[in-house]
C-alpha cells in the first residue's frame, strides 16, 4: 500500500510568524499534537506539543509568556518528508528510525497530506493483530516518575530518555500518567498565573502529582494488538501502561505498534 492511502489530506498548518498561542488554539481545536509550519504555503518546519514542551520547560526561557515566542523559534526546521507513493513499510522505518511521529507528505514540491504514528495504529486491527498479544512486543524497560518528583525533573527525564510519557509509581503501585501535553500545559498555565518575579523559585515547587493524570487507562500482556489499538483510536492515548497483578510490568505505544507493522509490511 502506497503511503497516499493512509495520508490525512485535511492539512492543518501554522504561519511561521504566529505566536505558540496560535499553535495551542489549533492543537485544541483540531485535537492534533503536531502542525507543520508554513511560509506562504511553503513547508518550512513541524512543531509539536513536545517541542512547546521543551523549550516553555527551559531555564533559557523563563519568565517569557507563550505569546511572545513566534513558531519560528521553537519548531524543528529540518522536516523529513515523504512521496506520495512510497510504500507503507518505508515510511515507517523512516520514522522509526528517525524518531518521529509524524511526516508531510509530498506530490513534486508540494504538501498533500501528513501521516502520523497514530494512523498506522488504525491499521492494526483484524485476524492478524488479533493473534499478537501485548506482552509480544510491549517496553518491558519502563522509565517511571514518583508523584514528589519536581515538574522540571519530570521534563528532564522525558527529554533524557526521548519520551513522551511517564507512569507514575508509587510504593510500586500505578496512580497516575504524565504526558508531553501535560507538561505544555503546566508549563503555560504557570506562566500565566504566577507573577514573573516568583516564577524561577515556584516553578520548583510544581510537582508530578499536581498535574498528572490519576486513574490512568492500562491494558494487560494478555490483550491483543487489536483490542488495544482501538483503545488507542477511542481515547487518543498515544501509550499505554501494562499491568499484571497490579504491578506495572511495561508500556505499550503507538512506537511499538509502528515497529510490529513495520516488520509485518517487510
Amino acid at each position: 500500500m502506497q503511503i497516499k492511502n493512509l495520508m490525512s489530506e485535511d492539512l492543518i498548518t501554522v504561519d511561521k510568524d504566529q505566536n505558540l498561542s496560535d499553535a495551542l488554539k489549533l492543537f485544541r481545536k483540531h485535537n492534533v499534537s503536531r502542525l507543520p509550519v508554513t511560509n506562504h504555503k511553503d513547508l518550512v518546519g513541524i512543531i509539536s506539543e513536545r517541542d512547546i514542551a521543551n523549550k516553555l520547560g527551559s531555564s533559557k526561557s523563563e519568565n517569557m509568556p507563550a505569546s511572545r515566542f513566534h513558531i519560528s523559534s521553537v519548531m524543528v526546521k529540518d522536516v523529513i518528508t515523504v512521496p506520495e507513493t512510497m510504500q507503507l513499510a518505508d515510511v515507517a522505518k523512516i520514522m522509526l528510525e528517525k524518531g518521529i511521529g509524524s511526516v508531510p507528505v509530498m506530490r513534486d514540491d508540494e504538501m498533500v497530506g501528513i501521516v502520523s504514528k497514530a494512523d498506522f495504529v488504525t491499521l492494526a486491527v483484524g485476524i492478524a493483530f488479533d493473534k499478537i498479544t501485548v506482552k509480544e512486543i510491549m517496553s518491558k524497560e519502563v522509565i517511571v516518575a514518583d508523584p514528589a518528583d519536581r515538574l522540571v525533573h519530570a521534563r528532564r527525564k522525558m527529554l533524557d530518555n526521548n519520551v513522551g510519557r511517564l507512569p507514575v509509581v508509587d510504593d510500586d503501585k500505578l496512580v497516575g500518567m504524565i504526558t508531553s501535553k501535560d507538561l505544555m500545559r503546566a508549563f503555560i498555565d504557570f506562566r500565566k498565573n504566577v507573577p514573573e518575579k516568583y516564577q524561577k523559585s515556584q516553578i520548583k515547587e510544581v510537582l508530578v502529582e499536581d498535574i498528572m493524570s490519576s486513574n490512568p487507562c492500562y491494558v494487560s500482556k494478555e490483550m491483543s494488538i487489536s483490542e488495544v489499538s482501538n483503545i488507542m483510536m477511542e481515547t487518543g492515548f498515544n501509550g499505554l501502561p501494562v499491568l499484571e497483578d497490579g504491578g506495572l510490568v511495561g508500556i505499550i505505544t503507538q512506537t511499538d505498534i509502528l515497529r510490529l507493522i513495520e516488520k509485518l509490511e517487510s
